[in-house]
């Protein structure tokens, strides 16, 4: 199976190694420092899961010289996709698959805008990483899961392929034939936590114990489930509860890539996260107060982090 890897950062870099370990003949698509570094001595992985080294059979900056694969891992940021999807069409042949892992609930109809929403599969990911430096990715937390499916729910072969090629490779992968519940079940618990942690600046073990904080954060995990609801996708009565539940699991130190990025000045994913609660729930006719504040409390700061104007 020929696989490619646009956005080997964190995610995309995690698993496209794992794939490779397995057997997949992968190539990577990155850029600058991260590219050369990976060119000179290949995307190492430092892992609780165990240590790996992908050595792609290519990696280059211009997807054309790959040409079209069985399947493209799109890892790139949520805030990226529209722009990776025009650049990845030189992947995609008759039948390759596009498999999106960012946070949000945007990227599958992004990208199948760009490249035909036939080639486009629903996916997610739970995984606690970061890259440390140009071809090092460090994974410091929760066991790396990815649960996909085909976006209308009617199997297919190129998903169970898919599926063993991850398996071989040591990665707990399942399908589901409800994939928009499943993508919107991450969405409840990583766009909260990623605005809490970016707002308070601290790390997960921290806010969610504190009383007043851990009100805001069930507050917004509710108006995630409201919202899902409103758009159609079917979300369990104890969705919350189960939320909050997992975020006392995770690690006291945990921190979101958003907050990362956030605390660095970096543009992150605030459009795609909260950003993409508020305008949804705006069509939907949905209050979302505790989204408007947090949103409206990070825009400064996103909009500097982009070189945008934030005075008249």
């Amino acid at each position: 199976m020929r696989v490619a890897v646009f956005g080997a950062g964190a995610v995309g870099g995690y698993y496209g190694a794992r794939l490779a370990a397995g057997g997949a003949d992968v190539a990577v698509v990155a850029r600058g420092a991260h590219l050369a570094a990976i060119r000179a001595g290949g995307l190492r992985v430092e892992s609780i899961a165990g240590d790996a080294v992908l050595r792609p059979s290519l990696v280059t900056d211009r997807p054309a010289e790959i040409g079209p694969v069985d399947w493209v891992v799109c890892g790139v940021k949520a805030w990226q996709v529209e722009e990776a999807a025009q650049a990845m069409r030189p992947l995609i042949g008759r039948d390759t698959g596009v498999l999106p892992l960012q946070n949000g609930v945007d990227a599958a109809d992004q990208l199948g805008d760009a490249v035909g929403r036939e080639h486009v599969v629903g996916g997610a990911t739970w995984i606690l990483a970061h890259v440390e430096a140009p071809g090092l990715i460090r994974h410091t937390g929760a066991r790396p899961r990815i649960v996909f499916g085909e976006l209308d729910g009617v199997s297919r072969e190129r998903c169970p392929r898919l599926l063993a090629a991850l398996r071989a490779g040591g990665v707990e992968a399942e399908l589901s034939d409800r994939i928009a519940t499943v993508v919107w079940s991450k969405f409840l618990f990583i766009d909260p936590v990623s605005a809490l942690g970016a707002v308070t600046r601290r790390p997960l073990g921290e806010y969610r114990v504190v009383p007043e904080t851990r009100r805001l954060l069930a507050a917004a995990i509710g108006e995630v489930r409201s919202l899902a609801l409103a758009e159609g996708v079917p979300l369990p009565d104890d969705a919350v509860a189960e939320t909050l539940a997992l975020i006392d699991r995770l690690p006291a130190e945990s921190v979101a890539s958003m907050q990362r990025d956030v605390a660095a000045g970096r543009p992150s994913e605030l459009h795609c996260q909260a950003g993409a609660v508020v305008r949804r729930a705006r069509a939907r006719g949905v209050a979302t107060p505790v989204h408007d504040l947090l949103y409206a409390a990070l825009l400064p700061g996103e909009r500097a982090a982009r070189g945008q104007p934030t005075v008249a």
